[in-house]
């Protein structure tokens, strides 16, 4: 039974899914209504269809397509972009694009969610008398950077508040609503989408304002992203809980707005305006440390998500740590500093959380669409639906959806182009890699292990060859049983033969499930020539050494292939197994003429291939266990070689 399906409901359980899931949709509320007001002046119409507009948004975009439609795409009870394009990428070749897409918009919403939410928070200090003047961008600073800071130390104890301070900030979200709701209960009119369409299609420039009411849903990526930490129906239950706390806490933003006497909301929040004046404190601190929870949801996302795109090709392979014994529970130092670079940069650019308002919105409503193109694809191949309904769903989110992207549009002028501009970079570092590995895959010949069988073996007895190591270890990306890259036979044989008593060859098989573990063994030649393959599932860092290590004991120990009768290396002087894993590293050769795209992809690829972790550490190996083999790669060698003997 998966993960996701089988997850238990306690009510520890749902207390975590609280802390882990909620952070950003849960702080939502600070800032939402504020944007969706803005200079503009406060009327009925534009009150009450802004809170009918989220009502809706909430759900038809976060209750019908995340929590019922998508929790339905888990892999092995994994949610995330990745993971709903392992389940699908095998019945197509147009989902890698939207896939890069949709991936490097969440990571620009890693930037910018902590920076909005942090700031939102912050700046109800200046409600406070006697320090209405605080400096509110160096406290934010301080804040964000501690929190980035942390993350190399885990979060597995720190983790366990999550749960209580984000079920204290809803019950806060609760009572704030239902303290104003009760002296004005007409808002429930609101909840009436005759209002919505009323704001959208009588109210001036009312479908603009689209781009405001999205803040509201943005943290819907994350219910299905969280899918593996927490359960499908986990997220199902608690989901009702939070839904209803944030539609009376909007609606109690409607009421106040609606009574509060001023023509204008100027540079006042509404969230904190509801507080009495003894609670404001208290109200900040709770503000604070939940905008805290939302910040450390998306930093961890952000790992995770990095994480699977390492495996599947879509990264290059960086540094990942575990720094506790939480499963799933990851630290990626390059990341982590990339995030806290990119949130400080934009907070000193924007200063207040009005204007990052500005530029929140448009990543998460392009990752929202390229969620839905893939989603396509899982109710078509994996559920079978009857395609007359996933035609008429898909159609309902794609009008919302394209709605939203359309209203977000309008902001890029006021800061939307710092979300595509990161956007930007993180699908080019996506597409160079993903596609560089291609071409560099393309020429990457394989021949028949069998045919170079016999001068292994002669190669393995003849003693006028100095001995190399005893078990001689070539990482491959031969997934047959029969085939291997022709650089390793040339290896084995060209200028200094390596000769060693027993050469395995062994390959890493990445699968669709994110947590397989488990090898085979396939005997070529008795004693000789071994291939173990691996798989490995997406969100496991390989630890090849050891797992050889493993093998080679197990077979030792349940005799098999005979090698219990080896001494495997070992000597009386020291009893460890001697053996050398071989990595072929490519370089661009000097010969090559490149084509314009191809060549700059390949380029581009080298280039940022020095920027990411080394073969030796990204594959667990210890570097005095491993020996370095340059291997130029001429992709377009030069056809014309105009050099001439001077007469």
């Amino acid at each position: 039974m998966n993960q996701s399906t089988g997850a238990k409901v306690t009510i520890a359980s749902l207390v975590i899914a609280l802390g882990i899931i909620y952070g950003d949709i849960g702080t939502s509320p600070l800032y939402t209504f504020k944007a969706i007001i803005g200079k503009r002046t406060i009327e009925e119409v534009l009150v009450l269809g802004g809170v009918s507009c989220v009502f809706w948004t909430l759900f038809l975009q976060t209750t019908v397509k995340y929590v019922w439609l998508t929790l339905k795409a888990d892999n092995q009870g994994e949610g995330g972009i990745f993971s709903l394009y392992s389940l699908v990428r095998r019945y197509g070749k147009k989902m890698v694009i939207p896939t890069m897409i949709g991936a490097a918009a969440l990571l620009a919403d890693g930037m910018i969610t902590p920076a909005v939410s942090v700031t939102s928070a912050i700046e109800g200090l200046e409600m406070i008398d006697g320090i209405a003047h605080v400096p509110v961008v160096p406290i934010v600073i301080a804040v964000i950077s501690l929190i980035f800071f942390l993350q190399r130390f885990g979060t597995q104890s720190v983790g366990k508040a999550f749960g209580p301070i984000m079920g204290i900030w809803f019950a806060v979200l609760l009572v704030l609503g239902i303290s104003q709701i009760i002296h004005y209960p007409s808002v429930f009119k609101a909840l009436n989408p005759y209002y919505a369409y009323e704001l959208l299609s009588q109210y001036p420039q009312g479908f603009w304002l689209l781009g405001a009411v999205f803040l509201c849903t943005t943290g819907a990526e994350a219910l299905y992203s969280d899918l593996g930490h927490c359960g499908r129906n986990n997220i199902r239950i608690t989901w009702g809980f939070v839904k209803v706390c944030l539609i009376f806490n909007y609606l109690g933003q409607a009421a106040w707005l609606l009574h509060q006497g001023s023509p204008l909301l100027a540079e006042r929040n509404p969230f904190f305006e509801m507080m009495p004046k003894w609670f404001l404190i208290p109200g900040i601190l709770i503000s604070t440390l939940a905008a805290i929870v939302a910040s450390q949801a998306l930093i961890s996302g952000s790992f995770t998500l990095i994480n699977e795109a390492i495996s599947l090709n879509f990264w290059q392979r960086v540094a990942v740590k575990q720094p506790t014994e939480s499963k799933g529970q990851i630290y990626i130092p390059s990341v982590n500093n990339i995030l806290w670079v990119g949130c400080i940069l934009v907070i000193l650019y924007f200063q207040t959380s009005s204007r990052m308002e500005a530029a929140y919105g448009m990543a998460i409503t392009v990752a929202m669409m390229m969620t839905t193109f893939l989603l396509s694809y899982f109710l078509v191949y994996k559920l079978k639906w009857n395609k007359i309904v996933i035609t008429l769903l898909l159609l309902v989110f794609a009008v919302i959806e394209i709605s939203f992207f359309i209203a977000n549009i309008v902001k890029f002028r006021e800061g939307g182009y710092i979300t595509v501009f990161l956007s930007g970079i993180f699908f080019f570092v996506m597409y160079i890699t993903y596609f560089g590995r291609k071409i560099n895959n393309r020429y990457t010949e394989f021949v028949d292990l069998g045919k170079y069988a016999n001068q292994i073996v002669e190669l393995s007895s003849d003693l006028t060859i100095p001995k190399y190591t005893t078990h001689l270890i070539y990482l491959t990306k031969a997934d047959r049983r029969d085939q291997i890259e022709e650089i390793t036979i040339r290896s084995i044989f060209d200028k200094k033969p390596k000769r060693a008593d027993v050469y395995w060859f062994f390959h890493i098989n990445r699968t669709n499930h994110p947590y397989t573990l488990d090898y085979d063994v396939s005997e070529l030649v008795d004693d000789k020539i071994i291939k173990i393959v691996v798989n490995i599932g997406f969100r496991i860092q390989p630890k090849t050494e050891l797992y050889f290590e493993k093998i080679i004991n197990d077979l030792i120990e349940n005799e098999e292939l005979n090698l219990h009768l080896k001494n495997n290396g070992s000597t009386k002087y020291n009893p460890t197994i001697d053996f050398k894993f071989i990595i072929m590293e490519k370089y661009l050769s000097v010969e090559n003429e490149f084509a314009l795209k191809e060549g700059l992809i390949l380029k581009s690829y080298f280039f940022l291939k020095r920027f990411g972790q080394k073969d030796e550490d990204a594959f667990g190996l210890d570097r005095n266990d491993v020996a370095i083999e340059h291997i130029p790669l001429v992709y377009e060698p030069v056809k014309v070689l105009s050099l001439k003997k001077r007469v």
